[in-house]
């Protein structure tokens, strides 16, 4: 017998919406589990042990956000918000409670698949100690050394700091505010201005081509994301 897939729980009221992801996500090779209801997913969440969440922002008793800030507290599995509320704010207010990717209805199966599997890569290589690498970028957290174009690569400390918290979420699309809190802290919290400048110093540093990178990746008007696809 085949070793069973990574466990998703799906967790969307739409019924015909859970029965599209089972058959989906099942002919990709995926154990697919569902809940219904935020009260159903915090419950599965104990029995299921998945691997992955897709969890829907439109649910009939809780808040979407709210349950992504409870299930976060929970665990570290990763949380991929599908829904059909596009605006910026609930992308980031998603976000900055513990999600780690956000997808629009309607969405397309490879694009699906793609993020998905970004996610569960990102969990697989979290090992501590192990050093990053995608591509030709490979950073040792432990030594605090990094390599790029094939040649050691100095970075201030400022840099330093933004490429490991990048690192220490590699896949995930982390906010502006979320950069800004963690590397400089809670009174830069608004200053997009100084995250742009290092983030485009850093690419120059990392990047093959910084006009168009390949590891840090812009989520438009939300934040950034380093890649973990070579």
């Amino acid at each position: 017998m085949s070793e069973p897939g990574p466990r998703v729980l799906v967790i969307d009221d739409d019924q015909a919406i859970r029965r599209f992801l089972r058959v989906t996500l099942r002919a990709h090779g995926y154990s697919v589990f569902e809940a219904g209801s935020a009260r159903a997913a915090l419950v599965a969440v104990g029995t299921v042990r998945p691997d992955v969440m897709i969890l829907d922002l439109g649910l009939p008793d809780g808040d979407g956000v709210e349950l992504t800030r409870q299930l976060r507290d929970r665990d570290q599995v990763p949380i991929l918000i599908l829904s059909v509320k596009d605006q910026e704010g609930d992308k980031i207010a998603a976000l900055e409670a513990g999600a780690d990717d956000y997808l629009t209805k309607p969405f397309g199966v490879g694009e699906l698949h793609a993020r998905l599997h970004v996610l569960l890569r990102r969990v697989a290589g979290s090992r501590p100690g192990s050093p990053f690498r995608v591509g030709a970028l490979e950073v040792d957290l432990t030594r605090r050394a990094v390599r790029a174009k094939g040649a050691a690569v100095q970075l201030t400390p400022t840099e330093y700091e933004l490429l490991k918290v990048l690192i220490q979420s590699a896949g995930r699309v982390l906010t502006h505010q979320q950069l800004l809190r963690q590397v400089w802290g809670v009174g830069y919290a608004v200053d997009s201005h100084l995250l742009r400048v290092n983030i485009s110093t850093l690419r120059r540093k990392v990047e093959e081509d910084p006009e168009r990178p390949k590891y840090i990746l812009t989520e438009p008007r939300i934040g950034y994301r380093l890649s973990v696809d070579d």
